[in-house]
């Protein structure tokens, strides 16, 4: 097996009228390979105005979404969270295609992700339902919350991350660096 760690960041509200169905929306996604490929990118479709109300997210991760260089009076707008003409930035119609291509030339793989679930669904949503996964995609991911608390291990002996949490490609290295020392902790007992 040939693991794929990742981790995208979201927003999540509620939609449609009279506000009754819930939505998570694409900010970021970042996979990484045990073989040494990355992958990362910013969704230029995300609901700014959205992101904008939300105080967590803007202080959490908006700092980490790419930002223009030199004067950015000239060069970014103030109403912009993000540098539009970044090359990571891309319409979500293109992550779907390139995330799907990254999965796709893994070998026998396998998703991992730390508190998974949302990740998995949004994940999923990239290509619309469940059934419309591309072949190769996994229908599931493997969650580093269930596999330490299946070995026994706290949140408090996991690595910590030193820095970038909520920037998705910081989040999806160390989420492989917390799966790779749990399988240690496990071949250690075994």
């Amino acid at each position: 097996m040939t693991a794929v760690d990742y981790d995208l960041e979201f927003v999540e509200y509620r939609a449609g009228w009279l506000r009754k169905r819930y939505t998570i929306d694409l900010i970021s996604i970042a996979l990484v390979a045990d073989d040494g490929r990355e992958y990362y990118a910013v969704n230029r479709d995300m609901p700014v105005r959205r992101i904008r109300r939300h105080k967590w997210l803007m202080k959490n991760v908006v700092p980490h979404l790419p930002k223009g260089h030199g004067d950015q009076r000239i060069h970014m707008p103030k109403r912009w969270l993000f540098h539009y003409a970044d090359h990571r930035v891309k319409p979500q119609t293109q992550i779907a295609r390139e995330v799907a291509a990254f999965i796709q030339t893994t070998d026998d793989v396998e998703l991992w992700a730390n508190y998974g679930a949302y990740d998995h669904v949004r994940l999923c949503w990239l290509w619309g339902l469940m059934v419309d996964l591309p072949p190769g995609v996994p229908m599931f991911t493997n969650d580093i919350q269930q596999e330490a608390r299946r070995l026994g291990v706290t949140w408090g002996e996991l690595p910590k991350q030193e820095s970038g949490e909520h920037n998705a490609l910081a989040d999806a290295r160390h989420n492989q660096t917390v799966r790779r020392w749990l399988a240690e902790q496990e071949a250690r007992t075994s």
